[in-house]
């Protein structure tokens, strides 16, 4: 057995015969009687106190801990103590994704995580505890991709201490918890009639960002971004290489999602749509960081931003002046006096993405060339979001079989297919 255990109600003395007997000590009666002992894999003393009449738990214990070594799945129960908000903190910190990343992940821990498991020590969790959070923060009605994140988070900070070994397992990934659904339902791409509403109920200031994302493809952040000498006017490409990324209430220029630099074609209405634009707003000189806060200066002359010439920010730019739009064009109802506009994640920019797949598809265009053009990094993504849309392969069968017959003099276009029909 690993270590031994003291019964510190007694201890042993040398009697006058020089035998060694055992008497009560001066705690004899008071406190918890035995203190499990023993040394761990880094070198220190670990102990546990146990009550009068436990002596055989105490023995078992230690030799739990003793098979816990030998199989090399010890854990700390001190290190067990830290809090999931003291070591999601760290984790966070020691992350090497972006900063933006980083940021978001932090406040959706900070909102929705810590005020109710936070307190909590990492080896006091049961599967129990993540049941009752997670019925909490379903809830709390926030849309079902943005609680499957926030789960996901919560269930990396557990994996983590698991690889740390603070906890053996993960309790996020116990048979009895059921991480949030992922939302049903397929793309369902604007009709045509709703992107010019949404086009002619925006701002003149911003119209064109209609045209951009709805006629490139390009990302909200990626349209912000969007330098006037990246826009080809003679050749009809646009070159995709910056976004204004968020950091907080902070912006800096970043590379697009993924590190996914590209060219996308510039079609002619795009592309005079833009040319009126430039015209009556002309692009501005920003100058933000490259990537990080304190990342080095860049400056690129913008074909959108606001009034006073500052880079668009995403939040301001949803809630002031696109959900304005969105009401306008009667995509969500105007909402009572004094509240705010129902919430329409599906209807945010992205949705030019959406529209602008959806008519590269309908036109016959290939996956692997609409995954080039809107910058996924793997054409399998692709279409496993947009192979709904494709042209439907029953209706091309159908055509190429009745060519054939059509080819060769056999249609069957006679009075007797009319009665069989």
């Amino acid at each position: 057995m690993a270590g031994h255990i003291q019964d510190r109600w007694y201890k042993t003395e040398t009697d006058a015969n020089g035998k060694a007997v055992r008497v009560k000590a001066d705690r004899h009666g008071t406190g918890l009687r035995y203190r499990a002992r023993y040394v761990s894999p880094d070198g220190t003393e670990k102990s546990k106190s146990f009550p009068d009449g436990q002596k055989r738990i105490a023995e078992k214990w230690l030799s739990q801990i003793e098979a816990d070594m030998t199989r090399g799945q010890y854990i700390d129960p001190r290190a067990s103590r830290t809090t999931f908000q003291q070591y999601a903190e760290r984790w966070i910190a020691a992350q090497t994704t972006d900063v933006a990343t980083r940021t978001t992940i932090g406040t959706r821990l900070r909102l929705h995580a810590f005020p109710h498991i936070g307190s909590r020590p990492l080896g006091s969790f049961h599967p129990e505890h993540i049941r009752v959070w997670s019925h909490t923060l379903e809830s709390s009605r926030l849309a079902t991709s943005y609680r499957r994140a926030i789960f996901g988070n919560v269930s990396s900070v557990f994996r983590a201490a698991v690889d740390d070994r603070l906890i053996a397992r993960n309790p996020c990934r116990a048979g009895s918890v059921r991480a949030p659904k992922a939302a049903a339902g397929r793309v369902r791409p604007w009709s045509v009639d709703r992107v010019f509403a949404m086009r002619a109920a925006l701002p003149e200031r911003f119209r064109a960002t209609v045209d951009v994302g709805g006629g490139c493809g390009l990302r909200q952040g990626e349209i912000f971004g969007l330098p006037v000498d990246e826009v080809d006017f003679l050749t009809g490409w646009l070159h995709v290489g910056y976004q204004v990324k968020p950091i907080n209430k902070n912006l800096v220029f970043a590379p697009p999602k993924g590190g996914k630099v590209r060219d996308a074609p510039l079609p002619q209405e795009v592309s005079t749509a833009l040319a009126a634009h430039i015209k009556r707003f002309p692009p501005v000189d920003v100058t933000l960081p490259w990537r990080t806060l304190d990342g080095p200066l860049v400056t690129k002359k913008l074909i959108f931003t606001n009034e006073d010439g500052s880079a668009l920010h995403r939040n301001a730019f949803n809630l002031s002046v696109w959900k304005p739009a969105l009401v306008a064009a009667g995509v969500i109802p105007k909402p009572e006096r004094g509240k705010r506009a129902q919430a329409s994640r599906e209807d945010g920019m992205h949705a030019l993405r959406h529209f602008y797949a959806s008519v590269l598809l309908d036109a016959g265009e290939s996956i692997k060339a609409l995954s080039q053009y809107l910058g996924h990094s793997d054409p399998g993504f692709t279409l496993k979001v947009y192979t709904h849309l494709m042209p439907s392969s029953e209706s091309r069968t159908r055509s190429a079989v009745d060519g054939m017959y059509e080819a060769a003099g056999k249609a069957h276009d006679g009075p007797e297919t009319a009665q069989a029909a």
